[in-house]
């Protein structure tokens, strides 16, 4: 009788444990990273300078038209940096500027 009762008492303690394991879930953790870095885009309302290559530190990065303000951006570094937008052989725009890290810039092109 004794062994009887032992065992009940030792399987509904395994019962009890295994109860409690299953119903427990591991803490799960949630890492993402933030993209802080600035950003510029364009405004424009002369439809010539859409197609007019914005070249950044001597880079050629595509056409104004990719980075309209409102829909895409161009992600850069933050420092100082030379922004030129040349529209065939000639330069439209010209200018060194600074941008921190968060910024987003708008250059607006006449």
């Amino acid at each position: 009788m004794k062994k009887i009762v032992m065992l009940l008492v030792l399987s509904s303690f395994f019962i009890g444990v295994l109860a409690i394991e299953g119903c427990t879930q591991m803490p799960t953790e949630k890492q993402s990273i933030s993209d802080i870095r600035p950003q510029i885009s364009f405004k424009t309302s002369d439809s010539k300078l859409h197609t007019a290559r914005v070249i950044l530190d001597g880079l050629d990065m595509g056409a104004v038209e990719n980075y309209f303000e409102g829909s895409a951006a161009l992600r850069i570094l933050s420092g100082t940096h030379v922004l030129s937008l040349a529209l065939g052989d000639r330069i439209v725009f010209d200018e060194k500027f600074y941008i921190g890290d968060g910024v987003n810039r708008t250059f607006i092109v006449k």
